[in-house]
Order: C-alpha cells, then structure tokens, then sequence
C-alpha cells in the first residue's frame, strides 16, 4: 500500500483516464472493536462499486471486466492488519493503486474520468511531511517522514554509497593516530555531492529537512554544502543503516517540539490577521474565499469534519451524511483548493481555534 505523495505522484494521480475511473473510499481502524469491521465494509464498498460498473451504460463489457479486475488485484494487496484511518483504492483500465491514509475519509464510490485526490492531499498535509537525511562517510540515506513515523525512500540518486579505503584500524587505533574520514578529500567530495541532491529534491518537493550524523560529519557538511546549512541538525550516528523506527525516535523530539512551534506561530499570526481585518473564520467564509482564491494561511483543526450542500453555490448549509447531494468532504475539498492556489495549509490541535470551530484562514487582500 502507498503512504507517500510527492508533487509527481499527485500530477500523475490527476491526469485524465479513459472512462471509467474508479475511487473507492472507506475509513479504517488501527484498533478493535472497530477494526474487525473493516473487512466487511471493504468488501460492500467494492461490491457497490461492481455494481455501479454494471449498470453505467458507458461502460463497455471490456472496460468494466478489466477494471473489476483491477479492483479485485487492488483487494490483494490491501493490508487491514496494519489500517491507518482511511482507505483509498484507485483503479482504471490496465491500472490500479492501493492508498493508505492517516486521516479518515469518507465512504464512498465516484466513477469519473479522473481519480478523486482531494482526501490524499488532505492526509499528507495533515501529516506535516518532512525528510532526513542520515549522513556518514560512506551512506547517505534519505527518509520520508510525516505522522509519527519515517520510510527509506529511493529517489534522487539515495541512497548515495562508496567505497572507504581500508586501513589498518586496529593498529592506528592502539597507537592514538586513527585517521579521521572526515578530513579526506574523497569524503569532502561525497558529502557534497548528498548536498547538491537533496537541494534538487527540496526544489522538487519542498519539506522540512533534518539530518542525522556524527558531529565530524555534519560539521563537514556544512562547510562543503549550502542546502543543508538551514536544516534542523540531530546529532545521531549510525542511522544511514538504521531500522525506520530508530531513525524516527532519533528525530522524534525535534518533528514535535517543530510541530508545537508551529501551532504557537498560527495563532499569532491568526490574531493579527484578525484585527487586520484580513481574517476569515468558519466553514461558509473560508469556502467563499478558498474558491476566490483569496486565502494565504489556512488552519482547520486535525479532526474537524463537516457534510454540507451548497445552497446554489452561494452559502453552505449543514447537511447529514448519505443526504442527496451532500458534499461529505467539504473541508478536504477546502484544503486542497487552497493548495492549489498556493495557501499555506496548516493542521492544528482540536479546540485551538476556539471559536472559529474549526478552520479559519488569513486572506491576502
């Protein structure tokens, strides 16, 4: 199952397919009782979607057996022992894909031409991405990292391995002149190198970036890099080779006292844009001015949801869920339209928004 969502995938994610294009959405549990549903409601939500493949005119006999198809080797590879809060399955002719989501979405089928996405940007923005970068004198390991956990990722060239010259350890050792790696030119050339590829990956996929290593070697990096001069630096040997989880409770400290800092600054800056005049609050006003284009910052607090209809387009009106033309997802449709039009999306506690209930945003006019 996927968990990461890099800018490429997101665009690949959105291009057109022949119709139909499949989503099916489902929440998940990580914990019982809940979690012995889950099963069941995955297997009616992919049922109803055979169902709509069956009755949908447009759909020919080809298309739709290559599509269940596609849908029944999505159900392989679904792995509900270790659900997060949602679940989303994508296919189409000749394709498909498996989504696992740190936030909940809602349940449901949409055939379409294009993939339904705003519920995946929505859990990655939520999840704060980051990455690492775990440096030594002969690996360079790159972490994707966002929620409470990291993932070895391969892109860009990482991770970057040579070979150290050997040398008699034992005997420099025992004589107080072991060589330090961190000094040769090989080294000052490799590590200069893992600059110049993670500064092109931050161009590609902007995070906030923390590297890991001994204090020789990010003393080394920064003065023969320029990229990683501004990222947040652990102290921390030995995780080029490192399991994930010892990577993320390396980092762990830091990603959170971030995330806290983080929460402190928008709720300034809130109260700022506040007597300003340039802030919005509550769903019907952060709606209006996200489809204008108008918002800058938004923040919604981590577990706020809201099903609405729209009244003609003009005003949003609570609505319950399974109600004809609710908009089940309205504040991931928010988030993502922001991001497309260049907001700063930030996730918050629940409650820190306080009477704005939950999501407000600074407009940039």
């Amino acid at each position: 199952m996927e968990h990461a969502l890099s800018p490429a995938t997101l665009a690949e994610l959105r291009r057109p397919r022949p119709y139909p294009a499949v989503s099916v959405l489902t929440p998940t549990h990580r914990r019982e009782p809940e979690k012995t549903q889950d099963p069941v409601r995955l297997r009616n939500v992919v049922a109803d979607a055979k169902k709509q493949l069956e009755a949908d005119p447009a759909v020919s006999r080809e298309r739709r057996i290559d599509v269940v198809r596609q849908l029944e080797e999505a159900l392989t590879e679904v792995d509900l022992a270790h659900a997060e809060d949602g679940l989303v399955i994508f296919a189409a002719p000749g394709e498909h894909q498996v989504w696992s989501l740190a936030r909940t979405v809602p349940e449901r089928v949409v055939l379409s031409d294009t993939f339904l996405t705003r519920n995946l940007v929505s859990a990655q923005a939520a999840e704060r991405p980051f990455w690492v970068l775990s440096v030594s004198a002969d690996r360079v390991t790159l972490w994707n990292g966002g929620g409470d956990r990291v993932a070895e990722e391969q892109i860009g060239g990482f991770p970057l391995t040579r070979t150290l010259d050997n040398f008699d350890a034992e005997h420099q050792e025992r004589i107080g002149d072991r060589p330090s790696t961190f000094r040769d030119e090989a080294t000052r050339h490799f590590l200069r190198e893992a600059d110049t590829a993670i500064g092109k990956l931050l161009r590609e996929d902007p995070r906030p970036l923390y590297v890991t290593g001994e204090t020789a070697a990010l003393s080394l990096l920064d003065e023969v890099g320029s990229v990683t001069n501004d990222a947040v630096h652990v102290r921390h040997g030995g995780l080029s080779d490192a399991s994930p989880e010892a990577v993320w409770q390396a980092v762990r400290p830091m990603v959170e006292a971030d995330g806290r800092k983080t929460v402190d600054t928008v709720a300034r800056e809130l109260e700022t844009a506040r007597g300003r005049r340039s802030y919005a609050a509550g769903l019907d006003e952060v709606w209006q001015n996200a489809r204008d284009g108008r918002v800058r910052l938004l923040a919604v607090e981590e577990n706020y949801r809201a099903t609405v209809r729209d009244n003609a387009g003009d005003h949003l009106i609570p609505a319950t869920s399974g109600d004809l033309d609710a908009r089940e997802d309205i504040v991931d449709e928010i988030v993502e339209q922001c991001l497309e039009t260049g907001a700063d999306v930030r996730f918050v506690p629940d409650g820190t928004l306080g009477d704005a209930t939950g999501i407000a945003g600074i407009l940039r006019y």
